[in-house]
């Protein structure tokens, strides 16, 4: 009885706010609303504190949360035999994941308010189509929402459109998409790349080690659109593309390239240097802002609408999480845990601090005047958004986490090893 009657009133205070697909609304990273600063998820540091609930999350999948109303949807990959590998850490060896045995590949649907399992869905059972890295997952993408329709993006293992209620709408084969660094064309380190909903079109970055391209496809049937072959124009990235308006702008090596949303047409290109991008494109200040990292170059490029690049900085990206633009400040996060912060326009650089030890993979976000960053080891660190470095706090999550938070209505939500945290005052 007490379970039902908080779970309705909950509900009586969720506001308006969603977290429809990865780093959130328009891919920003950034929540209007608040968000809680204090919590103990860890049970062996002292007395749990602001856990609303937790929920397991079989398999392994770095796929982040996402919101639409009162539900909350997150994608991953079942092994049928025995526990998938994950290796992290800071290391530099790029050989592929011992991975290769059957997976399932699911969709969970959780109810916000109590994290029950409302429903789950196996879009696709078999033997993965290629390998993956040992730090990824065979479930790396995050689902996209418009809040009619649900898109899963296994990479190799298909396209899939859902209802809210868990049913198949349409499915499409896009063949192998495996991808690999530049500078070593025999390695397998698999697929990243998350889907985005843009009006009545569903976009897809699908860059591999051949036959790289951009596609759209129809949000209602799963038509093709348009495709356009990134052969040309980049050696391959595993980010996400940004859709700000009638533009596509999506990371790449060895150029950042522009495409416009109703046809696909490539628009601009803008030269880059980090051989093996994963952070997404994100705008904020009138400005389109591309991180990147590894191989001779990492550049922090600012590149407005035309494809004019504003400013740049050549030893400033960053790897493998995106940064997020918070009230006119650029924050980055390096693998190694150093905190960047930038003024937005200009470039200028306000501060560089450690935030710990360890590894950092998860992209940081940003909400009510304080930005969230995520260790590997699940420490999340909570800086107040200005331009002097102040760490307010220090929260464990007391598991293994790679995945990007999600944030709506005053609730954080993160994607740990095993499970799904619901954080809130």
């Amino acid at each position: 009885m007490l379970r039902c009657w908080f779970a309705v009133l909950f509900a009586s205070i969720l506001g308006a706010e969603n977290w429809p697909s990865y780093r959130g609304p328009q891919g920003s990273g950034v929540s209007s609303g608040p968000a809680p600063w204090r919590w103990n998820a860890d049970a062996s540091s002292g007395p749990v504190q602001n856990v609303l609930w937790r929920t397991p999350i079989p398999g392994l999948g770095h796929a982040s949360p996402i919101v639409w109303g009162n539900r909350l949807f997150v994608a991953t990959a079942v092994r049928t035999k025995g526990e998938a590998p994950l290796r992290v850490g800071l290391y530099g060896d790029g050989g592929s994941a011992d991975d290769n045995a059957e997976q399932s590949w699911k969709l969970f649907c959780l109810d916000r308010a109590t994290g029950r399992v409302v429903w789950e869905r196996t879009a696709k059972t078999g033997m993965p189509r290629a390998a993956r890295h040992p730090k990824a997952t065979h479930a790396n993408t995050t689902l996209a929402t418009d809040g009619r329709h649900l898109i899963a993006f296994f990479g190799s293992e298909g396209l899939f459109a859902y209802d809210l209620t868990g049913r198949l709408l349409w499915q499409q084969d896009l063949g192998v998409l495996d991808m690999t660094p530049a500078d070593d064309r025999t390695l397998s380190w698999g697929f990243a790349s998350s889907p985005i909903v843009a009006g009545d079109k569903v976009i897809v970055q699908c860059d591999a080690k051949s036959g790289s391209f951009l596609a759209a496809y129809g949000l209602a049937d799963g038509k093709l659109l348009w495709k356009t072959d990134r052969s040309a124009v980049s050696l391959g990235s595993w980010g996400t593309p940004g859709v700000w308006g009638d533009l596509v702008v999506c990371n790449g090596y060895p150029f950042v390239a522009g495409y416009d949303v109703a046809t696909g047409r490539e628009r601009w290109r803008v030269p880059a240097g980090g051989d093996v991008p994963v952070p997404v494109p994100f705008f904020a200040n009138g400005l389109i802002y591309v991180a990147q990292a590894h191989g001779q170059a990492s550049p922090l490029i600012a590149i407005r609408p035309n494809g004019e690049v504003a400013w740049r900085e050549e030893r400033n990206g960053a790897y493998l999480s995106t940064p997020v633009a918070y009230q006119g400040k650029i924050y980055s996060v390096t693998s190694a845990g150093v905190l960047k912060a930038y003024e937005g326009l200009t470039g200028r650089k306000l501060y560089e601090q450690r935030l710990g030890t360890g590894a950092y993979t998860a992209s940081p976000i940003a909400a009510g005047g304080r930005v969230y960053v995520v260790s590997e080891e699940g420490e999340v660190s909570v800086v107040a958004a200005g331009p002097e470095f102040r760490v307010l706090a220090k929260n464990p999550l007391g598991e293994i986490t790679l995945a990007t938070p999600a944030v709506a209505d005053g609730t954080l939500y993160f994607r740990t090893r095993r499970e799904i945290l619901a954080i809130r005052d």
